[in-house]
């Protein structure tokens, strides 16, 4: 049931991935506006993510399940009738507040699970994500074709419904629960860094980089970012515990979660839409969604496959040296993706093996966060490495979305350098998330024993 709630989350979030130029025109905006849907969705995800996995310690890791899945059916029935493009991102905000199934769920395994099972139980989880996230690509053409895009939130609305209420029905009530207060402002400033950052990364191009707006909104990120910090560091009952953070294999992990988000939802964001472009630009391949979906399979098969396998392949291959190979693999082939992509074959292939990278890079990076954090703060530690994830998306997305629209052919059709920077971009910071995997410590074995001791200037935070 768990894997059920996490596939729904995963689609709404690939679903409409490959079908933003078809948004864009059918509700009158412009590509750099439609992107909002998805990184409206993304930091939505970003703030919610660490307030729900606090409210899941205090109030029950079953209960937040069943308020994430409703916030995801809210938000699906606001995005399937929305009139316009500002409705539609109000919806995927609230599709956004569902983040909260990702850590909690694994929360819930570690609760539930055997130690020497755990790593292959979190190993299957992150495959499912993998796996539904390509499917979600792979069918929202067909959807689109048939239907119309509507119809990519509808389904998953009455498919929230019924899992919510076999959720209610199944998931066992929390055996462990840690009861207080969450750190509203920090919930504040969280959000409002992130989006005084982001506005000017996605329009910065059209505003004028030098314009008072773009540096006003720059400056007053980087004040808001201290203020936040400050806010965690002083709480007694942090969203993302700056205390937990000075754990070696936490605060590398983390870092390299920020990086590789930034760098694979650069991929998986734009790779369709310059499938998507025209021949008579001299380089797109004029796909239709479906034809892009399919050609993205690939890269989101074996990310499932490969995923599914790297649970139980760390018996043999630890996960610091999986992370290490996927940050390598995504490295290489965000380079081939930038300079050869002007024939099909090569984008399935080479996205084929960056799929192979990307479930080489989530399930270790969760197993080492889990096996490094006392017990009753894996909930907050998998929450917080899942909302670092999202920020770099967040991040990324409004980079590559910057880029893509300030180089535009006459005709006004993307240009060929747009693409080939942004995706040059994703391999610089692809590169880095592999030298930082280095400097990950590798995981703790796993032991049939009491629960670690947990340092004093670390002790779980009392909410």
């Amino acid at each position: 049931m768990l894997a059920a709630a996490v596939v729904v989350f995963a689609l709404t979030q690939s679903l409409v991935t490959p079908v933003l130029p078809t948004i864009a025109h059918d509700l009158h905006t412009t590509s750099t506006t439609v992107t909002w849907v998805l990184t409206a969705w993304l930091l939505a995800s970003s703030v919610s993510t660490p307030i729900l996995g606090r409210i899941g310690d205090a109030i029950g890791k079953d209960r937040t399940v069943l308020v994430a899945l409703a916030a995801i059916a809210v938000g699906c029935l606001l995005a399937a009738i929305a009139p316009n493009i500002g409705i539609l991102i109000v919806g995927r905000v609230l599709q956004g507040v569902g983040a909260a199934v990702f850590p909690v769920s694994f929360g819930i395994l570690r609760d539930e699970y055997p130690q020497e099972k755990l790593h292959s139980a979190v190993g299957i989880m992150a495959a499912v994500i993998a796996a539904a996230s390509g499917t979600g690509i792979v069918l929202a053409g067909p959807i689109v074709s048939a239907l119309n895009w509507r119809f990519l939130f509808w389904f998953p609305m009455i498919a929230t419904v019924v899992i919510g209420i076999l959720a209610w029905r199944l998931v066992p009530a929390s055996k462990t629960r840690h009861p207080g207060k969450i750190n509203w402002l920090a919930a504040i400033l969280l959000s409002g860094w992130l989006v005084a950052l982001l506005l000017p990364l996605t329009d910065g191009s059209e505003w004028g980089w030098s314009s008072g707006r773009t540096l006003g909104l720059f400056a007053l990120a980087v004040v808001l970012f201290v203020a936040w910090v400050v806010s965690e560091v002083r709480s007694s009952s942090p969203l993302i515990d700056m205390r937990m953070m000075r754990l070696p294999a936490v605060w590398t992990t983390n870092a390299v979660a920020l990086i590789f988000g930034a760098g694979m939802f650069g991929i998986f964001a734009f790779l369709p839409q310059l499938m998507q472009v025209p021949t008579s630009s001299g380089y797109g391949f004029g796909a239709s969604v479906t034809r892009a979906g399919l050609l993205m399979l690939p890269m989101m098969g074996m990310m499932a496959i490969v995923g599914s396998l790297s649970g139980p392949l760390t018996r043999w291959v630890p996960a610091k040296a999986q992370l290490i190979t996927g940050a390598g693999l995504t490295t290489l082939m965000s380079l081939a993706i930038a300079f050869q992509h002007d024939a099909e074959w090569k984008i399935a292939v080479f996205g084929g093996i960056f799929g192979v990278g990307l479930g080489l890079i989530y399930s270790p990076m969760i197993n080492l966060i889990v096996q490094n954090v006392p017990k009753s703060q894996t909930s907050v530690a998998s929450g917080m490495n899942t909302n670092i994830r999202t920020i770099g998306a967040s991040i990324g997305t409004a980079v590559v979305s910057s880029v893509v629209a300030a180089h535009t052919l006459p005709s006004g059709l993307p240009a060929d350098r747009g693409f080939t920077l942004s995706f040059t971009i994703t391999a610089v910071a692809e590169a880095a998330a592999f030298f930082l995997a280095m400097a990950v410590p590798a995981a703790k074995k796993l032991a049939k024993a009491p629960e670690p001791e947990v340092l004093p200037e670390l002790s779980p935070v009392e909410l």
